[in-house]
């Protein structure tokens, strides 16, 4: 499929400020998970295979403690999922999922953002259609015929594996991810994951020449990515 480069370049940058990114991102969802049951991951499946993730993605432990002890203290916060779709330059698209406790707030922001950046804000389903919706894991790895023997021995659903430079991606439907992940776990001792994460993949990735528009667009994923609510951000521009 030609994913896995990009995939990679954007999910191995380690600024301050994206694992910061990270780690609230992750801090919600396990809040999330452990207020939609018991605040055990041991009788809250759950909260156990967020738990999973949030380490392959080496989210300290300390975060993911606080976010735990957070649903255990009683807390009323309430988070909703929103999906804006938005179009750029030459073909840009972009994808934004958040998590907000106040929608109002939230579109606000969105559309500051496209504004300041003069990019158009979307309708629901106006980008989403030129996306794969996939679950991706990227770790050392190249043998593909036996890494795929595994996971299907295993009932996972496999779109697609790509190997590069010694480094595995395995693409799979979204609900196999955690199943994917303790597959690729048992099979290589000590893993470290790169990406584990579903992800909206687009069919087509664009380059902005012209320097205008990628300041345009760079402006637009810096503010958006200012904006709290933000979880993850989803585009089809090759990044430079």
């Amino acid at each position: 499929m030609g994913r896995a480069h990009e995939v990679r370049a954007a999910s191995m940058a380690k600024t301050a400020a994206m694992k910061s990114k990270l780690y609230s991102r992750y801090g919600k969802e396990l809040y999330i998970a452990a207020k939609s049951g018991v605040p055990d991951p041991e009788m809250n499946l759950t909260l156990k295979r967020k738990i999973a993730e949030a380490k392959a993605n080496q989210v300290p432990a300390d975060v993911i403690k606080r976010a735990i002890e957070k649903a255990k203290g009683g807390s009323t916060e309430n988070y909703d999922s929103l999906r804006y779709e938005g179009i750029g330059p030459s073909g840009a698209t972009i994808i934004i999922d958040c998590l907000t406790d106040n929608s109002n707030r939230t579109v606000a922001a969105m559309n500051q953002c496209f504004n300041k950046a003069h990019c158009k804000l979307g309708v629901k389903g106006s980008v989403s259609f030129n996306y794969d919706n996939l679950a991706v894991l990227s770790f050392p790895y190249d043998d593909e015929d036996k890494m795929l023997e595994e996971l299907i021995t295993n009932d996972v659903n496999v779109s697609d594996i790509e190997s590069e430079d010694g480094i595995m991606t395995v693409y799979t439907d979204p609900s196999d991810l955690h199943k994917a992940q303790e597959c690729i776990e048992a099979m290589i001792p000590n893993v470290e994951f790169s990406v584990c994460a579903i992800k909206m993949l687009p069919h087509e990735y664009v380059k902005l020449e012209d320097p205008q528009e990628r300041e345009l667009w760079d402006r637009l994923l810096r503010l958006l990515n200012d904006v709290e609510d933000v979880q993850e951000i989803f585009h089809n521009v090759i990044e430079e």
